[in-house]
Parts: C-alpha cells; structure tokens; sequence
C-alpha cells in the first residue's frame, strides 16, 4: 500500500508493481492532482522510471534548454554558461506516470489517519472509516504528512523565513525581445535579499516547443514569522493557511504590492512575465527532516521523510531516488522488515545532505546575499552536480 499518490508515491507504486506486489495508491485529495502549474527541474533519478520501464519516451513529457544565465538591470546578461537542462511541469509528469499505474488502484479522497502493525502485517485505517491491511505500507504524503509523527514525533515545519511566489505565462504571451532573452535558458535575477529563477516548462496544454510552452518561475522575497506571515498567508475567505495558496486564492492587495515589487526590483524581462501572470500563487518555505524513515513493515518517503527548501530543485530526484533504493533493498532481502532497516540509513543521509546544502543555497541568497554566479556550490541537483 503506498499512501499518497503525488509523483513520489507513484514512482514507488509503480516499482513496487515491478518486484510483484499488487498495490494500491490511497490519496487524501478528493480530485485529480495538478500541481498548479509548478515546474520541475529533471535529474536523472526522476527521469529513471521513464528511460529505463516505461513505452512513454522522456522527450514526450520533457523540455529542456542550453544556458544557464544571470540579467542584471536593463536586462544586462551578467552571466551565462553552456548548461543543458530537462523541464517538466508537475501536471504533465504526474498524469503520465498515472498513466503507466493506471487508475484501477488509484483512490481518491481517502485519507491515512493511522495505522498498526504486527510481525504479518499492517492495517491503516482512513478517515473515512475504511480499514485495509498490507504486507507492507509506504507513507509518500508530503509536506503535511500527518504520520511522520509516528516516525520522529520531534519533526517540525520550520519556516525558512521567506516565501515563494509562483506562477506561468504562455511563451506566446511574452514580448519578442522577452522571449528571445529567455526561451532557451534556466534564468536567474538576483537583487538583495531576494531572487527569482524562470524556466520554460510543458504548456497545460502539452506543448513542448519552443513558443508554445510556459515560462515558470519562483520569487522568493523574505517575510517575518508572525503577524505579517500570518496576513499573508490567509486566503480571500478569510481562512488561513500554513504552506500554500493555490490561484485564484491570493489576496489582491499582496498581488498588487507584489507587481509592483516586480517592476522596481526585477530585470525588465522578468518583471514582464511576473507582471503578466494571471494569478500568481503562493508557498511559505519550510524545511522539516525526520530521524526515521522505517519501522517494521512501513516506511516513510520523498517530502513525508524530509522537505529541502527548493534551491537545488531536487525533491522531486530525492523522493525517486528513495523509491528506486527501496526498490533494489526489496530486489535483494525477500523479507519486508529487513529490507527497510537496510534501505532506511543511506535514505536518511541522503536527506539530511540535500537539507543541508539546500540551507546553505537559502541563506546565500536571501540573508548573506553572497551568492556568486557560476560558484560550484550553487548547482542544482540532488548531489550538488549536474546530475
């Protein structure tokens, strides 16, 4: 049984389906998974299960570019080095990875409140009231696990201090000049205290050329614990949130504040396509670690283990890196329990080394204001190299 049913979760389902289990995928949403638009840099983990298992190509949910560049005011290109890269956005790699699983095993609106175990096995019971029981569980519920307090009770949020703003524009909705300064490029505009990073993703629509694509972003801008992110985080009906607003959620006053932000801030290219996003959405930065990611027959996996901040853009390669290592432990130890005490040390390292390094990037960027362009330490992947 995997619980969660977000990129993470399905990556380890469908490994799982490849050892023999049959498996069933239980997500707390009551509604098909988009993501919002957010895009996602890929790395060789996240991309494994489609190169090496499945009839679906990588360049059929994939786009990519050349250059990774810095602008400075007046769009002055401070920096630029050859650095190809692979895109995707979250919707366009998470249905084609349904689509691998099939929708038979996947249920919605269901979510874990709890479970037990014995030596046989595990029953988790759902808020719902349902009851079902499993030779082995993996807790792949993100974020805002509700059950990696079972595993380290001691795991918090803790707020990074700043936030992200996010959002896509269609390419074809983008001034020539933008667009030819920023189609083929991972882009980055860094000013004090704060900076964004933009690059071409999968349109909603699939479109994966260039023109017909959207440019993503993040802007991250520093905001204090308390009042002020309280404020900010609380949507139009009034009810406040912890991690994310989606669109359409967003108070206009901090929409406006925002734009306007933008323009004296930002380089005009990234301005525009700030500027002309429709409806920005929101997340408060948070990192979180757990000291266990197993007990007995049940473990616990990507973001539900431990949350990086998103410097490295890496959590998508870390929770499928865990997958496919769990996938390897279960190859090489027929029993379940064993297994997971195998696979569970090296999974926690390799959390606590990306939470570390995603730190480090976090507070160069946006407290020490120390980052330099080209600087090894700042590459993005799950092992600080292109990976």
């Amino acid at each position: 049984m995997v619980v969660g049913g977000s990129i993470g979760g399905l990556t380890t389902a469908l490994l799982l389906g490849r050892l023999g289990f049959d498996v069933e995928v239980f997500e707390r949403t009551p509604t098909d998974l988009d993501g919002r638009g957010s895009g996602i840099v890929l790395h060789t983990e996240t991309l494994r299960w489609f190169v090496e298992c499945s009839d679906q190509h990588p360049e059929t949910v994939s786009t990519a570019t050349r250059f990774m560049q810095y602008l400075g005011p007046d769009n002055a290109v401070l920096y630029r080095e050859p650095a190809p890269w692979s895109f995707t956005s979250w919707g366009t790699f998470h249905r084609a990875l349904l689509a691998d699983f099939g929708r038979d095993h996947y249920h919605l609106g269901e979510c874990a409140a709890g479970f037990v175990q014995d030596p046989d096995g595990v029953e988790v019971q759902f808020a719902s009231g349902r009851c079902e029981r499993a030779d082995l569980v993996v807790f792949a519920d993100g974020i805002g696990s509700a059950n990696r307090r079972h595993f380290s009770p001691e795991a918090r949020l803790a707020y990074a201090g700043y936030v992200g703003w996010r959002g896509l524009v269609p390419e074809r909705r983008l001034s020539a000049a933008t667009f030819g300064l920023l189609h083929d490029a991972v882009t980055y505009c860094v000013a004090p205290n704060t900076h964004v990073p933009m690059y071409p993703i999968p349109s909603p629509e699939g479109g994966l050329a260039a023109g017909r694509r959207s440019m993503n972003y993040v802007w991250y801008r520093n905001v204090a614990e308390g009042d002020e992110l309280d404020e900010l985080m609380t949507d139009k009906h009034g009810v406040s949130v912890e991690v994310s607003l989606h669109p359409g959620q967003v108070q206009d006053r901090f929409i406006e504040e925002m734009r306007s932000a933008a323009a004296e801030l930002l380089a005009p290219a990234v301005a525009e396509v700030v500027l002309r996003t429709e409806q920005p959405f929101l997340q408060a930065v948070y990192d979180v670690g757990a000291r266990r990611m197993a007990a007995g027959r049940v473990a616990l996996l990507g973001d539900a283990a431990s949350t990086a901040r998103p410097h490295p853009a890496a959590g998508t390669a870390k929770a499928a890196a865990n997958a496919w290592a769990l996938h390897d432990a279960l190859a090489e130890c027929a029993d379940v329990t064993e297994a997971l005490a195998n696979w569970e040390p090296g999974q926690l390292e390799l959390g606590q080394r990306l939470l570390h390094r995603a730190r480090e990037m976090g507070a160069r960027l946006q407290v020490d204001c120390t980052w330099v362009p080209g600087d090894p330490e700042n590459k993005l992947g799950l092992y600080g190299e292109h990976d």
